[in-house]
């Protein structure tokens, strides 16, 4: 079925470039046999002492149309394919973006990022592979399969049906169980892979963790075992391919034999001339090298499938749409109550990343979320914010779920991330993207709490002064704040904080902290952080493991009755 919707619908539509790149790849092939045939005629006809010039000059123009005929055939037969080819993937990129533009603020809700990226930047690629390295190829090959058989028949009936079944070791039984054989393995090698850079990327930026708890040994061991099991699968796939293309020389090599064997008893019949021998056997190799790419080509489907499994899922109908009208539209809400009941989360191909969690926020409350990377920090405010729907359980907002509400998200939510987005434009703009409706005094007023309305007036042109692409002529406190400023204007009642002081020196990190809970009084904040600098603030302290809740109270609480959290707190205050 998805074949139907990615690759036959663009056959039908440019069949005739089709049909011509599949003639002349087919002739191309042909002639590069015709070359051959007259190579060897003529080496044998001039070494039998020819009658008559003319029984050498023949063949030798042959030589020549054959050779020039296949690379003008080669050429013409890629401009073809390629003009076929690129045809298609230009109207599958459009098909593309149409398919990702309405659907931008949810597609992470069922895909992780690396599926996305692999969409945008190898799937339409790898279909261009398959037309050019798999399809193309393997018809070509029926092609001339064809021709031979129907050939060799005209001859010996018997020899060719001894053709048929030795040439179709190498197209059909070769191929197909490479395919089975290869798909199996690719895909357990894609889940190794997957698995090492999971855990790879866990451990660095969890290495605080690994280090705190001395099992950094127990890591490393782990990852060597399981990189070397890999190492042998792929050492595995290797030795499979070389076999293969041993056995595939060895046919092709048997197919050469039975011809010459063949063409030299029908010399002895005097069915044809001893000159031909040379011929059919040079003829033969030729023919048959064009059958060998197809066990690779064909064991490489499986990648295909996988693309177009990801490129057919995106067009699923089952998530809802977003406008910047309907946002525009949506109410404005004076306070918002939070609630998760045993929420789980996982990707199609992961494991549980949330595991049957729940919590209730009220308005107004502060709730820091601590926990090791890859612990469903930041899946959980994802979740919450609406960018992921929860694969079991249900999030709500105000008693609503959060995809039923999508165009209210941003009059509920704002989110303060570890790096803020600014853009090549005027201070006074970059802030204004918090409510592109706000006037200049409402901006100097946000501008004057986040305590940057003195340092904007000091620059050349004041609020007016290009920020240059990403921010470069602040600091990295100095963009927080400018996120902090877009925050105040978005007036939401709920801010999410997904470390905005990662990467600050401690004296910054504490002067933006306390400007933050300073100008989101009143605010419900959600707080994802790797560390313990103002929990005193805090309301409640979640600490969360695989998905699951392990601690939690407040900070006064914790200190006192759990000993792990003195540990932490004293690695992050020494002096306390």
């Amino acid at each position: 079925m998805d074949k139907e919707k990615w690759i036959i619908p663009y056959l039908k539509q440019y069949r005739g470039l089709f049909i011509l790149a599949i003639f002349l790849g087919g002739l191309t092939i042909l002639f590069g046999g015709g070359l051959m045939f007259t190579s060897g005629y003529l080496i044998s006809k001039a070494s039998t002492r020819p009658e008559s010039i003319l029984m050498v000059y023949v063949p030798i123009v042959g030589v020549r149309t054959f050779g020039i005929g296949r690379s003008v055939l080669s050429y013409i037969e890629r401009l073809t394919g390629h003009q076929f080819v690129l045809k298609i993937l230009s109207n599958m990129r459009v098909r593309l973006y149409k398919v990702l533009e309405p659907q931008a603020v949810l597609l992470r809700s069922r895909f992780l990022t690396g599926d996305i990226l692999g969409v945008l930047a190898d799937d339409i690629e790898n279909l261009q592979n398959f037309y050019l390295k798999t399809l193309f190829p393997s018809i070509v090959s029926l092609v001339i399969y064809t021709v031979i058989i129907i050939c060799a028949g005209l001859f010996s009936i018997p020899f060719a049906i001894l053709l048929a079944v030795l040439i179709g070791l190498l197209i059909f039984v070769g191929p197909i169980l490479s395919f089975i054989y290869m798909r199996e393995n690719n895909e357990k090698v894609k889940q190794g892979r997957n698995r090492l850079y999971q855990q790879f990327t866990d451990a660095v930026f969890g290495m605080n963790d690994w280090l705190f708890s001395g099992r950094y040994k127990d890591f490393i061991q782990r990852y060597e075992d399981q990189q070397h099991q890999l190492q042998q699968l792929e050492t595995k796939i290797h030795s499979y391919v070389n076999w293969r293309d041993l056995l595939n020389q060895i046919v092709l090599g048997a197919i050469v034999v039975v011809s010459i064997y063949w063409a030299n008893g029908m010399t002895l019949n005097g069915e044809i001339p001893a000159t031909f021998i040379a011929a059919v056997g040079l003829v033969s190799l030729s023919l048959l090298e064009s059958f060998l790419p197809i066990a690779t080509a064909v064991s490489e489907v499986s990648t295909y499938q996988d693309s177009i499994k990801r490129l057919e899922s995106l067009e699923s109908k089952d998530l809802p749409k977003w406008s910047e009208e309907e946002n525009n539209d949506a109410p404005n809400f004076p306070e918002i109550s939070i609630e998760l009941n045993h929420v789980c989360f996982h990707y199609s191909s992961g494991p549980l990343l949330i595991n049957d969690f729940s919590l209730k926020v009220a308005q107004g409350e502060k709730i820091a979320i601590l926990g090791p990377s890859g612990a469903g920090k930041s899946t959980l405010l994802k979740l919450i914010q609406g960018s992921l729907e929860p694969t079991g359980g249900e999030v709500l907002l105000n008693g609503r779920k959060p995809h039923d509400v999508l165009a209210s998200i941003p009059k509920m939510l704002s989110v303060l991330n570890q790096k803020a987005y600014l853009f090549h434009t005027s201070v006074l703009n970059n802030i204004r993207l918090g409510n592109p409706q706000a006037t200049d005094e409402e901006v100097y007023e946000v501008g004057e709490k986040v305590q940057l309305h003195q340092m904007i007036n000091g620059l050349p042109n004041g609020y007016d002064t290009n920020m240059h692409e990403t921010g470069q002529r602040f600091s990295g406190g100095e963009r927080q704040r400018i996120a902090l400023a877009r925050i105040l204007l978005q007036q939401t009642p709920v801010v999410i904080m997904d470390e905005p002081t990662v990467g600050l020196d401690p004296i910054t990190e504490n002067k933006l902290l306390s400007t933050i809970f300073d100008t989101l009084e009143g605010k419900t904040i959600i707080w994802v952080t790797h560390h313990l600098a103002g929990m005193e603030k805090m309301d409640r302290i979640l600490f969360i493991d695989q998905g699951k809740i392990t601690m939690t109270g407040s900070h006064q609480h914790l200190l006192k009755n759990e000993e792990r959290y003195r540990r932490l707190y004293a690695l992050d205050h020494p002096g306390a």
